[in-house]
């Protein structure tokens, strides 16, 4: 896990209190209103996410940029890449929730 402090990202998206499958799913609904390059911070408290979301950061294509540990929540950074958000050929869906 790559961890980052005082990121600055181009949009908020505030998932705490949520749970699986939100937080696979909503990301992927507000990347798809973002331009290429522009970066989507994550708040979420559900500790999956952890794990989860760069999974589906890798099988979707967009990159992973790290967490950062607030004390209320966890901050996790998504760059686009992509305007796909379909799973890549042979990737396995694996959402732990």
């Amino acid at each position: 896990m790559k961890f980052v402090e005082n990121m600055s990202a181009d949009e908020v998206l505030d998932l705490v209190c949520r749970m699986c499958p939100m937080h696979l799913l909503e990301p992927g609904d507000k990347l798809r209103c973002m331009k290429k390059g522009q970066v989507l911070e994550v708040q979420t408290d559900y500790d999956q996410a952890l794990e989860d979301i760069p999974n589906w950061c890798r099988q979707r294509g967009q990159e992973f940029i790290g967490v950062e540990e607030d004390e209320d929540c966890y901050k996790l950074y998504i760059k686009k890449k992509t305007n796909n958000q379909e799973p890549k050929e042979g990737s396995a869906e694996t959402p732990g929730g």
